[in-house]
């Protein structure tokens, strides 16, 4: 991969995945102190212009994961990542929830109770859904179709956001 694209995690100093970092953000941070310490297994190395005091090329390398200062504010609340269809199917890893077949494309979001049966647009009442799956279900609910869910839904956490963004 190359640096240019590649992702750094962001960790607070109590351990709390922070967020992703691009390598410009990543670079500013260590230039700036903001970096306590690096590890993993990949190391980036980033080389800038010229000092033109000392003449040598100006350089930065990066471990994979940055340990940051401080502790995010993000750790001192329990979230979940707002909901949208790139999310869902990410969780649901592209896979139809009723028939379980996996699609790259065309897959839809599907309330497990209907909204006009009162359900809500909640991470719990929902799931990825192919469209013959969706257009056979319509506004039914499961038990009158007498069909189950292969998987059951859960409401993602700050750090499964983070896995599910890259």
């Amino acid at each position: 991969m190359s640096s240019i694209n590649q992702l750094f995690l962001a960790i607070d100093s109590a351990g709390f995945p922070a967020r992703w970092l691009d390598w410009q953000e990543a670079v500013t941070c260590d230039v700036l102190g903001k970096v306590a310490y690096g590890f993993g297994d990949h190391e980036f190395t980033f080389v800038g212009g010229t000092n033109r005091d000392s003449g040598l090329d100006s350089k930065v390398t990066l471990k994979s994961i940055l340990v940051l200062h401080g502790v995010s504010k993000v750790a001192m609340r329990r979230t979940t990542i707002p909901l949208t269809n790139c999310s869902l199917f990410r969780r649901d890893r592209n896979m139809c929830a009723y028939c379980g077949a996996v699609h790259l494309r065309g897959l839809t979001r599907d309330h497990i109770v209907p909204l006009s049966k009162g359900g809500g647009n909640h991470w719990l009442n929902v799931c990825a859904c192919c469209a013959v799956c969706n257009l056979r279900k319509g506004s039914q609910s499961l038990s009158e179709l007498g069909w189950q869910l292969l998987y059951l839904p859960y409401a993602p956490n700050h750090q499964e956001g983070l896995l599910l963004e890259n």
